[in-house]
Order: structure tokens, then C-alpha cells, then sequence
């Protein structure tokens, strides 16, 4: 029997509203207010809508693991990142986030700190929960992990990297490149005498990857770095400042140094104007992701400019374009390129 309402709205007072009496509300059956609150592609957007408003009106809280026993998914889009410690992943999960926005689906979030064995926990934690798709950070997930993510009949869309193999769906651009671009750059512009300061290269492997391209092309022009500092800590500007200090230190005259990303940069960058060394006209600074940061430095410097954003809302399209088909596997690859700033000449 349908009851109106008012007499839903009357009993509900003193409990949690159920999925059967959301569906009696928007006129449907149970079934189908389940496969329009999960955005099943096959239920029209009238239904939808009049199902989504009588949940809202009588503030439904869905059991989305019940939804999952029967479903074999939930609405939830797991991401995993390397990181939250500087302004680079925030924007990509702020455009994941948008690039969700409207699709029902939801966004949940892990943080490995670059730590392969805690990326697979998080990676099995998060498939227990039945997510609609997953999106990774990377292309070098140890076999074991990979094999996780093969076997989790979701899509898989792997983020922010194009050199390496992907599991299926892949957004990024390729690292090799960028550090190969932006050493040419330099060499045009006259630098030859090049130092390198990086941090945690055996766990940022995409800031491996540009270091090995960039040296790669200082070979072909019979150059080399005259001078590397590496450290095992995580990057930051203070850290930046102190090997730049230290390099500086034992060899000052070099006019160029590559840096790993634009937090060590702007370290490197404090480090010279303490020291009075003229940037760019001594020293020409270079780093990588183009954060807001270098506008506001006090002098110039060269950063390949990522768009980190972009590549979430991207990786988010391919999610709902995925899920609306139920669709698996894609073997769809979306790339951009780094636009390089900061050099004359």
C-alpha cells in the first residue's frame, strides 16, 4: 500500500529512514531506488531525480557495504597518493574531486608516503571496501601490487606518469621528457656547468626518471654534473637551502643547478640570495611542477610547469565514462606535457 508522505515523514521522527521507504516515497520499487542512488546507467534521469529528492527530503543514509554485498561495488572511488606535504597532490585530488562532482560517486583517499610495502595495505584495505574504480599514483607498483590491481575487476587508472607500462587506464605525462626538455633548455640557453640537488630519489621515481633524461642529454653535449647533493628526507625548502649552501660551499662556480621540484628550488633560490650570489645571471635555478610559489619568489626561476589539476579532473572523467558503461578495462591513455618557464634564450 503507498502511504503518503506525511505519514513517513510522522514515523520517522525517532529512526533512520529505510531504503523500501525511500522507494514507496519516490513511487518505485526498492530495486530501483537502489540502482538510482548507486548511478546505474540504465535508470532514467526522471527516476533518478525523484528518487535522489525523496532520500534528500527524508535524510536517507544509504548502507553502501549492504549495497555492495548485492552490487559487487559501492559509489566510492579510491585514490592513493604519495603524499600531502606540498601543494602538488592537493590539486590533483581537488580535481579528482571536481571531476566527480555531480556523478554520485565519492572520493576516498590513502596517503603511502612514497612506501611501496604501505601502498599495497592501503591498496588492499581500500578494494576490501568495494570501490567502483581505483585510481594509483604511478607507474612502478612493485609485481605484488600490481597483481592486486589486476585481479580487482574495477578500473584501475594509474596517475601523473607515461613512462612505464600501465595496468589499464592511464593519466600523466611522461617524466623522461620533461627532464630531457628542460636540460636542453638550459644547454640553448649557455649553461654548462651544472649541479644537481635532489631528495628521496629512491622513492620519488618519477624525479628519478627526469634526473637520469636530464643527464642523459648533458652527455650528448659532452657535459655532465660537475656536482650532485642527494639526501634521504622528504623534499622542503629548508632542505633545499642546506645542500644548496653545502654545494655552493665546495664548488662555487657553477652556473646552473637542477633541482628534483620547486620546493628544494626555492630553497636553492634562498640559499644564493644569502650567500650573494646573483640569480639567474650567476646561477640559473631549475626545478619542476610550476607551483603558485615561484611567482611570488623574490628572483626568477625555471620550473616545468605540470598541470596537476587537469590530471585529476581528467582521471576522474575516465572514471565516470568507466562506470557508466560498466565498463572494466579501457586501455586509454590521456597525456600532457610540462610547459617549461623561467629561461631566457
Amino acid at each position: 500500500m503507498c502511504r503518503p508522505s506525511w505519514f513517513i515523514e510522522g514515523c520517522l521522527g525517532m529512526r533512520k529512514p529505510t531504503l523500501e521507504e525511500v522507494a514507496i516515497e519516490a513511487g518505485v520499487s526498492k530495486m530501483t531506488a537502489s540502482r538510482a542512488l548507486r548511478g546505474v546507467a540504465d535508470v532514467s534521469s526522471e527516476t533518478r531525480d525523484r528518487v535522489i529528492e525523496a532520500a534528500t527530503r527524508m535524510n536517507y543514509v544509504g548502507n553502501r557495504l549492504a549495497l555492495s554485498l548485492s552490487s559487487q561495488r559501492t559509489n566510492l572511488v579510491a585514490v592513493v597518493v604519495p603524499s600531502m606535504s606540498n601543494i602538488v597532490f592537493p590539486e590533483v585530488l581537488a580535481g579528482i574531486s571536481a571531476g566527480l562532482d555531480g556523478s554520485g560517486m565519492q572520493a576516498v583517499f590513502g596517503i603511502s608516503d612514497y612506501d611501496t610495502a604501505k601502498e599495497r595495505e592501503i591498496i588492499r584495505d581500500m578494494l576490501s571496501w568495494q570501490p567502483c574504480a581505483i585510481i594509483v599514483t604511478g607507474l612502478d607498483q612493485p609485481e605484488e601490487t600490481v597483481q592486486l590491481l589486476r585481479q580487482a575487476n574495477i578500473p584501475v587508472i594509474q596517475l601523473m606518469d607515461l613512462d612505464g607500462t600501465p595496468i589499464d587506464f592511464n593519466v600523466g605525462l611522461s617524466h623522461g621528457e620533461a627532464g630531457a626538455a628542460m636540460a636542453s633548455k638550459l644547454v640553448a640557453a649557455g649553461r654548462r656547468r651544472f649541479g644537481y640537488v635532489g631528495s628521496a630519489l629512491d622513492r620519488d621515481l618519477r624525479a628519478g626518471k627526469r634526473k637520469a633524461a636530464f643527464e642523459s642529454v648533458l652527455r650528448t653535449h659532452g657535459l655532465h654534473f660537475v656536482d650532485q647533493r642527494l639526501d634521504d628526507a622528504f623534499s622542503s625548502i629548508a632542505l633545499g637551502k642546506q645542500l644548496t649552501t653545502a654545494m655552493l660551499a665546495a664548488i662555487p662556480d657553477l652556473d646552473c643547478i637542477y633541482y628534483s621540484n620547486d620546493d628544494m628550488a626555492s630553497g636553492g633560490l634562498f640559499a644564493c640570495m644569502e650567500l650573494g650570489v646573483s640569480v639567474p645571471q650567476k646561477i640559473l635555478i631549475a626545478g619542476f611542477n610550476g607551483l603558485d610559489l615561484v611567482n611570488s619568489l623574490p628572483a626568477p626561476i625555471a620550473t616545468s610547469r605540470s598541470p596537476r589539476r587537469a590530471m585529476g579532473e581528467a582521471a576522474a572523467r575516465l572514471v565516470r565514462q568507466a562506470v557508466a558503461a560498466d565498463q572494466v578495462s579501457g586501455q586509454k591513455t590521456v597525456a600532457f606535457e610540462p610547459v617549461i618557464t623561467g629561461i631566457d634564450g
